[in-house]
């Protein structure tokens, strides 16, 4: 199974997520890829859509690995196995921190709309264009939580069979489409992936009427 686009696969996820009958009240995209997946989620389940802002945290010295993930609501989760095992210095972890703890700033305040959908005693559906390692989405599990969601769920098009495990253990429900024993990258589901853009994000907030209700 794979998808031709986000869109496509938030169309397909939401068509099942519709059958499932969860009574979401929000739908939250996690920029950037996300949120486009989680337009289409919103439309099918005619819920309003937001977005939930999370930074992965890489290595001091190869920032592509990712060693944690940052989200709203000061939440901070560090693989502290995996730093044990790279040796990484804390200063210089501290320092990276820092800098995704701004960028996280920023992009709150660029993707903020006013009558934002409230979080707080909502079910809430959180949405990513795919779960590998999980750490970000965990970050934003534990943020909705932060925020007193009433009942999170978590569902993705395509997912790793570790990650699905590990998010599985923290949200209330997940749900993804394809659960993939040999997960290799978010990519290899989806004929085109090409990188998001923030005007993308901005443009598919922009989309459902009313700032974000369907």
């Amino acid at each position: 199974m794979s998808f031709s686009s986000r869109q496509d696969a938030g169309r397909q996820l939401g068509e099942d997520l519709a059958r499932r009958d969860l009574g979401a009240e929000v739908v939250l995209g996690l920029p950037r890829g996300g949120v486009i997946v989680a337009a289409e989620v919103a439309r099918c389940l005619e819920v309003p859509l937001d977005v939930l802002v999370v930074r992965k945290v890489g290595h001091p010295r190869f920032r592509e690995f990712a060693i944690g993930a940052l989200a709203e609501a000061g939440v901070v989760i560090l693989d502290e196995a995996v730093l044990q095992r790279a040796h990484v210095d804390r200063e210089e972890l501290a320092e990276v921190v820092s800098e995704e703890a701004e960028r996280l700033r920023v992009y709150e305040q660029k993707f903020a709309r006013p009558r934002r959908p409230e979080r707080r005693d909502k079910r809430v559906i959180l949405i990513d264009d795919g779960l590998a390692t999980g750490s970000t989405v965990e970050a934003a599990v534990r943020s909705a939580r932060q925020q007193e969601a009433r009942r999170i769920t978590v569902a993705v098009p395509a997912a790793s069979t570790e990650g699905a495990a590990r998010i599985g253990r923290v949200c209330d429900e997940f749900y993804a489409l394809i659960i993939d024993p040999d997960f290799q990258a978010v990519g290899q589901y989806y004929r085109s992936f090409t990188q998001t853009t923030d005007e993308e994000v901005q443009q598919a907030l922009g989309m459902l009427p009313g700032e974000g209700s369907p």
